[in-house]
């Protein structure tokens, strides 16, 4: 029985076209092989994860024309910028340069840019900056979450208990509001833009302000500092009513872990013997009934009123 044909190192991990096997030292019966994957039309690709959309878009790279850049939601993601559950991973954004015919790969959304877009790298990958995706998504996002976008590109995502530098400021999105032509999104960006803010931590914590504030309640202060302990120790609330020493903390899929669950326990405690009031938030508060949240904390606000 003859041996299989070793895939070269640099292969894998990678995609390459089905057109450039021989090249790559692969016959056309090794491309049938199980290892090797088809992601795309004339594509071929080896230990990549399809689910990944770094993967993914490494599998599309071979594909890529020059002055191409992957854009939109694609770009949204490789940013690790927050997205809706119903933003799909594919297809993948591709945008070209003027004058270039946009994509029409299977598995591709393609576009053309009506000016020469400015293009970053990241993961080796071809990509339009941050602000470029956002002002791509008023496309398809609410208002709400075009926010949510601008709050996390303005304050930078946390790594651990360091946090990254943030990929704009809120100059850089004003900015861009302003070069955006008026066309289809242009007015969801400008309502967006005055609410976007610095320091919520998760797509959660500003949809948690936003409904505060549609429900008619002012602007709730974001990771304030509170001393507790007798001053020994300062924590930050996700939200805060600082006039009534409300502390307003969204509650994630984290609570599943009893180790975090002990530590929220306790953080609870803590506000509370500094004489503050805790409401904890879930999803279904949020994106469920966000009229029965605002009447809730209205509650506290009157108990916390009341009590002086």
């Amino acid at each position: 029985m003859p041996r299989r044909v070793t895939v070269p190192p640099h292969l894998r991990g990678a995609a390459f076209r089905a057109a450039d096997a021989e090249f790559h030292g692969l016959g056309q019966k090794r491309l049938r092989a199980a290892d090797v994957d088809r992601p795309f039309t004339g594509v071929r690709s080896i230990g990549l994860d399809p689910t990944s959309i770094v993967d993914l878009c490494r599998a599309y790279e071979p594909l890529l024309r020059p002055g191409e850049s992957f854009s939109h939601a694609t770009a949204a993601r490789l940013y690790g910028l927050p997205l809706p559950p119903g933003i799909a991973l594919a297809p993948l954004h591709v945008l070209a340069p003027p004058g270039i015919a946009r994509a029409r790969t299977a598995g591709s959304a393609g576009h053309e840019a009506s000016a020469p877009p400015r293009i970053e790298f990241l993961f080796g990958l071809p990509v339009v900056t941050a602000v470029s995706a956002w002002c791509q998504l008023s496309t398809v996002l609410a208002v709400e979450d075009l926010i949510a976008v601008g709050d996390a590109l303005v304050t930078g995502r946390r790594d651990g208990r360091r946090r990254r530098p943030a990929a704009a400021s809120v100059d850089d999105l004003d900015a861009a509001v302003r070069a955006w032509p008026p066309r289809r999104g242009a007015r969801r960006l400008q309502l967006a833009l005055p609410l976007i803010r610095v320091g919520p931590e998760s797509r959660p914590e500003t949809r948690t302000r936003l409904a505060l504030m549609g429900g008619g309640l002012p602007e709730p202060t974001i990771a304030p500092d509170v001393c507790v302990e007798g001053g020994r120790e300062i924590l930050h609330p996700d939200l805060a009513y600082l006039d009534w020493r409300i502390a307003i903390e969204y509650e994630g899929d984290h609570h599943r872990d009893p180790a975090r669950w002990k530590r929220d326990i306790t953080r609870r405690e803590k506000f509370e013997a500094a004489g503050w009031r805790v409401i904890r938030v879930t999803s279904d508060d949020v994106f469920g009934d966000p009229a029965a949240l605002v009447a809730r904390v209205r509650r506290v606000i009157a108990l916390q009123t009341a009590s002086g």
